[in-house]
C-alpha cells in the first residue's frame, strides 16, 4: 500500500534541501555577480531531491535504487556539462532582459523571479522520482522500458552537448551551424534527451500506482524544453546571430530526431 505521508515527508525534505541549494547558489551568485550560476544548481537540485527521496523512503530497494542512480547520473552530469562551459562567461542574456524588467530590488526580485520558480518547478518536476521511491514492489517491465528510454535520453543530451562543445571549440566555425551528428537530425538533440530521461523516470515510477498520476511531471518540463524556455528562447537568439540557421531551420526537426527534408548543405554560416 501506497503511504502518502511517507509522500509528505519526502516532499518537505526535498523543499527543505532544494531552499538551502538555492540560498547557496544565490550567495555564489551575488559573489561572481551572475545569476547564470542557478543553471549548474538546477541539475544539482534533482539530484539531491534523489537522495533525499532515498533516504527518507522504505520502498523496494531496487526500485529505490534505481530511481536513485538513474537520477543522481543524469543531473551531476548536466551539471558538471554547464559548469564546464560557462568558465570565463558573463551573465546569461536570458537572466539580463530578465531582472531588466525589475522595478525595485533586483537580489529581491531575482529571488522571486528566478530561485523561488525555479525551485517550485523542481519539486513538482521530480515527483516521480519521490514517488518511485516509495513504492512496494520490484521494478516490472514498464520501469524498465522507462530505464532504457531514460539511456536513450541521457545518449542523445551527452553525446549532443559534446558535439556541440566540439564544434564551438574551433575557431574556424565560429558563425556557422553545426548540423552533423545528432544536429544533422534535430536542432535539439540535447533538449529531446532531456525529456526522454524525464519521460522514463515517470515510467519507474508509474508502473505502480499512483506513480501514473505524476504524468504532468514529464509533461511540464517536455513544455518547457520545447515550447517555453528551452528552444523557443535559444532560436530566437540564433536566428539573429547566425546568417544560416533559417536555412536549417527549414530543414531540420524542430524537437523530434528525423531525417532531414533536404539535402543537408556543408555545414554552413
Amino acid at each position: 500500500m501506497f503511504d502518502l505521508s511517507a509522500l509528505g515527508w519526502s516532499l518537505l525534505g526535498s523543499a527543505a534541501a532544494v531552499a538551502v541549494l538555492l540560498a547557496l547558489t544565490l550567495a555564489a551568485a551575488l559573489r561572481v555577480g551572475r545569476h547564470s550560476v542557478i543553471d549548474v544548481a538546477w541539475g544539482l537540485g534533482f539530484a539531491l531531491v534523489a537522495m533525499v527521496s532515498y533516504a527518507l523512503s522504505d520502498g523496494d530497494p531496487a526500485r529505490r535504487l534505481l530511481a536513485l542512480a538513474l537520477t543522481v547520473v543524469w543531473g551531476v552530469r548536466l551539471a558538471l556539462h554547464i559548469g564546464r562551459r560557462n568558465v570565463g562567461e558573463g551573465e546569461d542574456p536570458r537572466y539580463e532582459r530578465m531582472l531588466g524588467r525589475a522595478t525595485g530590488n533586483r537580489t529581491l526580485y531575482a529571488v522571486r523571479v528566478v530561485y523561488l520558480t525555479q525551485g517550485v518547478i523542481l519539486l513538482f518536476v521530480s515527483l516521480p522520482v519521490q514517488v518511485a521511491m516509495l513504492g512496494t514492489e520490484p521494478p516490472g517491465w514498464i520501469a524498465w522500458a522507462g530505464a532504457v528510454l531514460w539511456l536513450v535520453g541521457f545518449l542523445f543530451e551527452a553525446v549532443g552537448d559534446q558535439q556541440l562543445a566540439r564544434f564551438r571549440a574551433d575557431p574556424g566555425n565560429r558563425g556557422k551551424v553545426l548540423d552533423t551528428g545528432l544536429w544533422r537530425y534535430t536542432r535539439h538533440p540535447n533538449y529531446f534527451g532531456d525529456a526522454c530521461v524525464w519521460w522514463g523516470l515517470f515510467l519507474v515510477a508509474a508502473d505502480q500506482w499512483p506513480g501514473v498520476l505524476t504524468v504532468l511531471s514529464p509533461v511540464l518540463m517536455t513544455y518547457f524544453l520545447a515550447g517555453k524556455t528551452g528552444k523557443p528562447l535559444l532560436e530566437s537568439q540564433l536566428s539573429r546571430s547566425r546568417p544560416g540557421y533559417a536555412d536549417y531551420v527549414r530543414r531540420t526537426s524542430g524537437f523530434f530526431p528525423l531525417p532531414p527534408r533536404s539535402p543537408r548543405g556543408t555545414g554552413g554560416a
